[in-house]
């Protein structure tokens, strides 16, 4: 199974910041404890190398991938550490032509028509739509897929419990992204079956 069909079967594809290293590994096991074996940890703090490590090396049945990458060096670090698959916020040419080259599934931001293109003339068949909510949600993507036929979007912002099942329901969303089902603060402070729990709420809203 690719990445991406990983991404889509889950549906709930979590973005994970860790603050501490230590709590990387209880993050991914109670995650999985909740139905997602996906996580995106994102490099917007000094401890996510070596999160993601920790994960590769301790959590074999989570598909562990960095989220905030913003260049080329990132991406390598990324790599190395055990990352399976790439997302940005934004499409940086020279990110994706690495993944490319080094056969890792990247998820670049595209929100525009040229953004698309640039993507899709690369080879991408699935890019993020950040942030979903501001860039007008579900009708932008609706009608962004018409003339860009195949193209699937990973949506993350403003999606949550509530509404994730009409995103999932779209023919052309592959999942979606976000962190409501592992909050911050909550890895902070330990709540892990707070987290397994959001997860089985999510996935439940998603899929039942």
């Amino acid at each position: 199974m690719t990445v991406l069909e990983r991404f889509s079967r889950v549906g709930i594809v979590p973005v994970v910041v860790i603050d501490k290293v230590e709590d990387a590994v209880p993050t991914a096991k109670a995650l999985l404890a909740g139905g997602v074996d996906v996580m995106e940890i994102t490099f917007r703090t000094a401890a996510a190398p070596e999160a993601i490590k920790a994960v590769a090396e301790n959590c074999p049945d989570m598909l562990v991938g960095a989220g905030t990458v913003l260049n080329v060096e990132q991406c390598k670090k990324a790599i190395e550490m055990g990352a399976k698959f790439i997302v940005s916020p934004g499409f940086d040419h020279d990110v994706v032509a690495y993944c490319i080259e080094n056969g890792i599934a990247t998820t670049p931001g595209c929100v525009t028509p040229t953004e698309i293109t640039a993507a899709i003339n690369m080879g991408l068949k699935v890019i993020k739509f950040f942030p979903a909510n501001i860039y007008g949600g579900l009708n932008a993507m609706k009608n962004l897929s018409a003339p860009f036929v195949g193209v699937k979007f990973l949506p993350t912002g403003g999606i949550n419990t509530a509404n994730v099942r009409e995103y999932i329901d779209a023919p052309f969303i592959q999942a979606v992204g976000g962190s409501w089902i592992c909050p911050r603060a909550d890895i902070a402070a330990g709540n892990f079956d707070k987290i397994t729990a959001l997860c089985k709420e999510a996935r439940s809203a998603a899929f039942d």
